[in-house]
């Protein structure tokens, strides 16, 4: 793979930031591998070569990022406590904790759901998403729960990666969002793609701008104290972000959510202070509850249920008292 260049026009609410702290909100990049990037004469800061990470930004600025092809570390087994809800020849159901990351990236290739899986399957592991997402089909993010189906065979990867791209997966969240809603259920469907603002974050976009039909089915399983909601939503579609930016968009963010939550939402101050004290609130509350699939071989329908975990029942538990 050859160098990849990314431009980047400062916007005006960026105006004073410092360079390193803008770039590693707009890129998926460390401020120390921005340092290296540096280093190497791989930043250009108005059409000359950067040398400082701190000097402040202004509205209009253009940044060039040439990126390196990316390296295949090595990624090595790691003996870890997992909690496996189903298994069998060509597949397994596994309950992701709060706090892991699915698959290595670049400057991560530890502790990882991946490690420990090349660990527990003693490396059968689909190979079709190559070395740094072995038995991947699907993901979660790092701070959200629950049931994530990985594949040990190529056979089963292509046939659950067919039933994704039909939308015949049954996928099926729980969250706690933030402001009592008025209907008991409904449906959002809005596109949604890259930020163009700031990459690392996914928005609402119009179709023609490279958003990406997303559809989300809500309904409401309780209110809490009038400020808060227990929700369950399904996918239809699975696009990055999607049941928190369409919750974010509607003025229900989910509780927690520092990327997509608003500051008054109580999630940072008043009562979402006092949570933070006294649960696990840490990160959006949202938990993948529920995956169902026709199973590659049997051709059986299989459905598998992740419980709530502990913090999300706690905090449950709070909001209505």
């Amino acid at each position: 793979m050859e160098e990849e260049t990314i431009t980047l026009t400062v916007a005006g609410e960026w105006e004073g930031t410092r360079l390193d702290s803008y770039l590693a909100e707009m890129l998926p990049l460390s401020r120390s591998y921005i340092q290296k990037l540096i280093k190497n004469e791989k930043i250009r800061f108005n059409g000359n070569f950067i040398t400082k990470a701190k000097v402040p930004v202004r509205s209009n600025d253009c940044i060039e990022v040439t990126l390196p092809p990316p390296e295949n570390p090595e990624i090595l087994p790691e003996n870890m406590d997992l909690d496996i809800l189903y298994e069998d020849e060509e597949l397994l159901v596994v309950n992701k904790p709060k706090d892991m990351v699915v698959h290595p990236a670049a400057g991560h290739t530890c502790h990882t759901l991946v490690n420990g899986l090349l660990y527990h399957c003693r490396g059968n592991l689909s190979g079709i998403n190559g070395v740094l997402r072995p038995g991947i089909v699907h993901r979660i993010d790092k701070d959200t729960t629950g049931a994530l189906v990985v594949c040990k065979t190529d056979r089963a990867h292509r046939s659950l990666a067919e039933q994704l791209s039909v939308h015949s997966i049954t996928r099926k969240y729980n969250a706690i969002t933030c402001h009592n809603f008025t209907t008991e259920t409904g449906t959002i469907d809005l596109p949604i793609g890259r930020n163009p603002n700031q990459r690392k974050k996914m928005a609402v976009i119009p179709e023609e701008q490279g958003g990406r039909r997303a559809i989300t089915h809500y309904r409401v399983l309780s209110h809490l104290n009038g400020r808060y909601n227990h929700i369950e939503c399904q996918l239809e579609t699975g696009r990055t972000h999607q049941i928190r930016v369409h919750m974010a968009y509607i003025h229900h963010p989910i509780l927690g959510d520092s990327i997509y939550g608003e500051k008054s939402s109580g999630i940072y101050s008043g009562q979402g202070a006092n949570l933070r004290k006294t649960s696990s609130l840490c990160g959006q509350t949202l938990h993948a509850r529920i995956i169902g699939f026709t199973h590659p071989v049997t051709n059986q329908y299989i459905e598998v249920e992740a419980p709530l975990p502990q913090y999300f029942v706690d905090l449950l538990n709070t909001l209505e008292k």
